[in-house]
């Protein structure tokens, strides 16, 4: 039997789960708040080049994943190899080489969302007479007006042009693949699946600032910066470093993406950007704050949450409502040691 389904969410897991449904028959809408793909594997853009401010890299464990990425993704993924060392003092003054890694880290190029957006295109292109809905958020799952044995999702759009058609309906099932919080708050607009409610609520996340920093005037060279492209620490206020430059396919101009430790950000959850920049910029560790030249702190991204605690039902079927919703996301099946850095794929 052939279903018409609705994805909620174009990250890595509701742009996979479209493709694999697309291509067992299946009528696809995905539909996504944001203007782009990617999810946590985002990519912010400026005038001196892209910062994945989100994953940093991904790891390869599931041969199925490796055979996606060799058939579908070649030109796209590319090895990074980092040379990456660990601070080892609260003052990030001492460093040390950092074991090498056990398995290859891989990047998206020429950025992290680069493998979802590529993942994406037969979407967007119609395939399986698929359609994709960008700057949409729904805001409430209900029963088809028109045939109650169906659904119907009310959505807005997300910026300043109204949304094509406020209300779709004519769906068979419904796929959430946003983070939980998000899912869960649908689900309370909806009032549907009280009991899953309870278990979504049953997920803890830690937050990460992350703080994106610019060199205009310097151009990868060796002579600026220290010689390593990677530091982490398990006690520092910073959890993780990288030099963006330093990823094959990016842009030659001196960047970094700093990432705050899950315990500090929860700390400094209510500071303000600005109080936060000052506080990152002056523990990082050596160069590159002490450069030079200045460095241009762009942004720092607020909450990128980071699982600390999963979900443990995956798949959730009310059978009196006679819907199947398929939640997943990093968020349900666990972040690499709970760093906002690794992927590692699990199919749900």
């Amino acid at each position: 039997m052939k279903y018409s389904i609705a994805i909620i969410g174009a990250g890595m897991a509701g742009v996979v789960a479209a493709r694999t449904l697309t291509q067992a028959g299946h009528r696809v809408t995905l539909l996504e708040k944001s203007r782009g793909f990617g999810g946590r594997m985002s990519t912010r853009r400026s005038d001196f080049g892209g910062f994945d401010h989100g994953a940093q890299y991904f790891t390869v464990r599931d041969p199925r994943f490796q055979k996606a990425l060799d058939l579908t993704a070649q030109g796209v993924v590319a090895p990074w190899q980092a040379n990456t060392v660990r601070v080892l003092d609260d003052g990030g003054r001492v460093l040390a080489a950092a074991p090498a890694p056990k398995d290859i880290r891989y990047v998206a190029t020429p950025g992290m969302n680069a493998l979802v957006a590529h993942w994406a295109a037969p979407l967007v292109q119609g395939l399986g007479d698929a359609q994709v809905l960008l700057n949409t958020r729904v805001t409430r799952i209900e029963r088809d007006r028109l045939n109650a044995q169906r659904w119907q999702l009310r959505c807005e759009s997300t910026t300043t042009e109204a949304v094509a058609s406020p209300v779709l309906g004519g769906f068979d099932k419904v796929l959430v693949a946003v983070p939980h919080v998000q899912a869960l708050d649908l689900l309370r607009a909806s009032q549907l699946a009280v009991g899953w409610q309870e278990q979504l609520e049953a997920v803890r996340v830690a937050p990460c600032w992350t703080l994106m920093l610019a060199f205009p005037h310097a151009v990868g060279g060796a002579a600026f910066g220290p010689s390593w492209h990677a530091a982490r620490s398990s006690h520092h206020r910073i959890a993780w470093l990288a030099r963006e430059n330093s990823k094959p396919g990016r842009s030659a101009v001196e960047r970094w993406t700093v990432q705050a430790s899950p315990a500090w950000s929860e700390r400094h959850l209510e500071d303000d950007d600005e109080r936060v920049k000052a506080k990152l910029l002056k523990v990082l560790p050596k160069s590159p704050a002490s450069a030079p030249t200045p460095p241009t702190p762009l942004c720092t991204a607020g909450v990128m949450p980071k699982p600390n605690r999963r979900w443990v039902c995956r798949t959730c079927w009310t059978a009196p409502l006679a819907w199947a919703c398929v939640a997943t996301g990093v968020w349900a099946t666990g972040w690499r040691r709970r760093l906002c850095r690794g992927w590692n794929w699990r199919w749900t």
